[in-house]
């Protein structure tokens, strides 16, 4: 679990890594969005790793550069939201250098402030364990949207990581698997680019298997 006490926010160096890494450094770490003077915050327990150009699942695949996934090309720390299925939105944390361009999905948290909140935005869900078990319930509990695209996450007090660890989870504790959802993408759909805290409730299903890491 998260070491007690720290409050620093991530920097530009936090992100402006490869994106495994930051993948991994982000699990246990503390995910803040400011809204309308109220804020909500989750333990990021859930991740995914896009590795860019040449990763037929990454929005940047072969270079793609469009309307739609300009914040992926940002320098590391910038927020890349996307609307999916025409229903939900989806946040990705970008890492690494400008023009990159790679980046890491939030797919799950444990909400920790204001769940009350996060039960409102998300009438469904009937146990705080669903508030956020999926990248789409997250985004809707914490209130991110589109707006928030492109957001620089390092500066901006909308949105931002706080560190409560120094290091990385123990290797031991990381539950690593395929990234979900991503069959179109062959081979690539099989890489074990999924992170996710061992034994962690709030991971969304399918879970990935401990002991993989």
């Amino acid at each position: 679990m998260p070491e007690s006490g720290a409050t620093e926010r991530a920097d530009r160096s936090f992100f402006n890594r490869d994106p495994v890494v930051v993948a991994r450094r982000l699990l246990g770490q503390r995910l803040v969005r400011r809204y309308r003077g109220i804020r909500t915050s989750g333990i990021i327990v859930e991740t995914e790793a896009y590795l860019g150009v040449a990763d037929r699942a990454a929005h940047t695949y072969g270079g793609r550069h469009t309307r739609r996934n300009r914040s992926m090309w940002n320098i590391g720390g910038h927020a890349y939201v996307y609307f999916v299925y025409g229903m939900h939105c989806c946040m990705n944390v970008v890492a690494g250098r400008a023009e990159q361009p790679v980046a890491v999905l939030l797919r799950a948290l444990q909400p920790e402030q204001r769940m009350d909140t996060m039960h409102r935005r998300r009438s469904a869900a009937r146990r705080d364990v669903d508030l956020c078990s999926g990248p789409g319930k997250l985004c809707q509990a914490m209130a991110i949207d589109r707006r928030l695209d492109g957001v620089d996450m390092v500066s901006d007090n909308r949105l931002f990581v706080e560190l409560l660890r120094r290091r990385q989870l123990p290797t031991r504790t990381i539950a690593v698997g395929p990234r979900v959802g991503v069959d179109y993408a062959g081979e690539w759909a099989q890489e074990p680019l999924r992170f996710a805290i061992a034994g962690n409730a709030h991971v969304s299903r399918p879970r990935p298997e401990a002991g993989n890491s």
